[in-house]
């Protein structure tokens, strides 16, 4: 029986010998698509048709998610909020160079925290992560404990994350339910998404609101959001305020927590691959000197560590954002119906290495079925963690009070987000 429902379409891809199989969650039609063949013939060379996004009821009409960049159906609002992250994230980046001098000064205070409380790491790395992606996105430096900032964002991933799971609201199968009134017997999706909808307009618009008083009183530091606005204000870009405002939601809400699990993943790497681990550290000492940190100017001599990052981005997807065809379409025997819901497995289950194991050394072809406008913050932000942490700490099982080491779970709790289950 499996535990989770990526183990069970691994199951039925071996069972019925098929690289593409069909699931009706609770009357949402899913197709998975287990194999590269498959995935490169539809995602790949037919992108074009299988480049849109399905429409979750629960999600972008009821709960307010449908500002969500990644939630959006192909066509002009999604071309201009990508337009609007390449443009400003370009200029940003070297003009001043925004986003590595903010990122650079946090792991100072993540290794402090690491070193005063190691069990606490969950909530360092999301400490960390929180300060790099809400000083980015909006200039604002947030507080060392407790920040309203990091926690709201927090709560909403959480709502969010739940919510998107294929089948589990009635109404994305039934979408005239969104009518009911929350009171009507069985509506209790209704006083969910209420919830829900209050934290998403929260995240679009309190720090951005924030950051336009900080610009009007002179305050404002250099970031995604005032110089995304400044170029608004010179007429030199052909986007509306409100698209700023939604692309910076959607930096801020999937930041910060694609991150903390790609960190997780990390550390959960570092216990069960103490080679790989030491590997890694043998490396940094020998560019930067035993007991340095090394910086952003040091990333290219660093190619195992570079390696090893990759690997914790293949070797359990962070997010899963479905895809679905904007037109029907036929593959081998196989009928694609429009507006089905496409979901693309991490691994192939009859492929000769997997992606379970962890092998830094493993060729990494650099396709990815699709570009992420923020694929260099978060790659930025990871690498510059995990160097740091290695640099200074050894990763090590906790010891028991019988004086053995204790074995982490290795588990992952599924949703839209994918976290490492605790206890580690």
């Amino acid at each position: 029986m499996a535990a989770h429902p990526w183990e069970a379409c691994i199951q039925w891809s071996k069972k019925y010998d098929s690289d593409i199989i069909h699931v009706n969650l609770a009357g949402t039609p899913v197709i998975v698509l287990s194999s590269l063949e498959a995935t490169e013939a539809l995602l790949e060379k037919r992108s074009s048709i299988y480049s849109d996004r399905p429409t979750f009821p629960m999600v972008n009409d009821l709960m307010g998610w449908n500002f969500n960049l990644p939630f959006m159906k192909y066509g002009d609002e999604w071309y201009g909020g990508s337009t609007v992250v390449y443009l400003t994230n370009n200029s940003t980046w070297s003009h001043p160079p925004v986003f590595p001098v903010y990122s650079a000064r946090q792991p100072i205070s993540l290794l402090r925290r690491l070193l005063s409380n190691p069990a606490g790491f969950r909530d360092h790395l999301k400490q960390m992560a929180g300060e790099v992606i809400i000083s980015v996105t909006y200039g604002i430096d947030v507080q060392p404990v407790n920040d309203p900032y990091v926690a709201l964002a927090e709560e909403a991933i959480k709502s969010l994350s739940n919510a998107r799971v294929p089948g589990r609201f009635i109404v994305d199968s039934i979408p005239i339910l969104k009518y009911l009134p929350e009171w009507f017997p069985g509506a209790q999706f209704k006083r969910i998404a209420r919830e829900g909808r209050s934290l998403s307009q929260a995240i679009r618009n309190v720090p951005f609101a924030e950051t336009k008083r900080r610009m009007a009183s002179g305050e404002a530091t250099s970031c995604f959001t005032s110089k995304a606005l400044r170029d608004l204000e010179s007429g030199g870009k052909h986007f509306q305020e409100s698209t700023v405002k939604n692309v910076a939601a959607a930096m801020y809400a999937a930041g910060a927590h694609t991150t903390v699990s790609a960190l997780s993943t990390f550390i959960l790497a570092m216990l069960a691959n103490p080679d790989a681990q030491k590997n890694a550290q043998l490396e940094i000492d020998s560019v930067v000197g035993r007991g340095n940190l090394p910086d952003f100017s040091d990333k290219q001599a660093m190619p195992y560590v570079a390696a090893l990052i990759k690997e914790l981005m293949t070797s359990i997807a962070v997010i899963a954002y479905p895809l679905g065809p904007s037109s029907s379409d036929t593959y081998g025997p196989f009928f694609m119906m429009k507006l089905r819901i496409l979901i693309r497995m991490p691994s192939n289950p009859n492929a000769s290495s997997s992606t379970a194991k962890f092998t830094p050394g493993v060729r990494d072809p650099q396709s990815a079925f699709g570009i992420c406008p923020g694929r260099h913050m978060a790659t930025e932000s990871i690498w510059i963690a995990v160097v740091s942490i290695l640099a200074m700490f050894d990763i090590t099982k906790e010891i028991g009070e019988d004086g053995r080491p204790i074995e982490p779970s290795y588990k992952y709790e599924g949703g839209a987000l994918l976290y490492e289950r605790s206890p580690i």
